[in-house]
């Protein structure tokens, strides 16, 4: 049993990356349902539940705009910090300072339409689907989260709020395939994979999964990603 929510989320600026892009940071027309999901996890989530992105609602035009940005040239590899003395590990910002070019979306807003699925370990508690719902309710109704949710990077926060239904979207806003779009990424067991923290610790390997994004009157429907896996198989 799915329980849903809606919410409406806006921003000055956004930035969903095309991983196809290496080096320049280009964004998608619209908003993935990763980053969805992670607005929604920001807010309110536990390893007993998950969030699956049923719609996604696209309000405003869309906007591009060409920036450059500072970005680092690269982070502590993990080795290193595991045969670190214990003592603190840094980056010199200055010394590894890159610049990149960048496409990027303004004055998004979106609607996003998601249900709460519950995992197996917790449906012995019929009602615990019920639980979740309520309290990522109360916790976006009093503006609460984990962590700021944002638009792909952290310098473009979300504004969000609970609503019952969403506004129209805007006029010139019209019928369009955006073609394959980045839908999430599907862990699987695997005992060579990395260890994911979220995941209790298990050993997991990730595959992106994509689908035709096509946005019908503003609203892009949002197929499973583990559907769409098993499709392409």
């Amino acid at each position: 049993m799915g329980y849903g929510i809606k919410l409406l989320v806006w921003g000055d600026r956004a930035s969903f990356n095309r991983p196809e892009m290496k080096v320049e940071r280009v964004t998608y027309d619209v908003m993935t349902p990763s980053a969805a999901r992670g607005i929604l996890e920001a807010i309110y989530w536990k390893p007993q539940m998950k969030w699956v992105i049923d719609r996604i609602h696209v309000l405003n035009p869309i906007r591009f705009s060409n920036i450059r940005r500072n970005e680092l040239g690269g982070k502590i590899a993990v080795n290193m910090k595991n045969t670190s003395d214990g003592s603190e590990m840094g980056v010199l910002i200055a010394e590894n300072r890159q610049q990149r070019a960048g496409i990027i979306l303004l004055n998004v807003k979106y609607g996003i339409e998601a249900h709460i699925d519950v995992v197996e370990k917790d449906r012995t508690n019929e009602h615990s689907g019920a639980k979740h719902l309520e309290m990522f309710k109360r916790r976006a109704s009093n503006g609460q989260y984990f962590h700021h949710p944002y638009f792909g990077n952290r310098e473009f926060p979300v504004n969000f709020e609970l609503v019952e239904e969403f506004p129209k979207p805007h006029e010139e806003l019209k019928d369009t395939d955006f073609g394959y779009m980045l839908n999430d990424m599907v862990f699987t067991p695997d005992k060579k994979g990395r260890v994911v923290e979220s995941s209790q610790g298990r050993r997991l390997s990730a595959t992106p999964v994509f689908f035709r994004a096509k946005m019908k009157n503003g609203v892009i429907e949002v197929p499973p990603a583990v559907a769409e896996m098993e499709a392409a198989v």
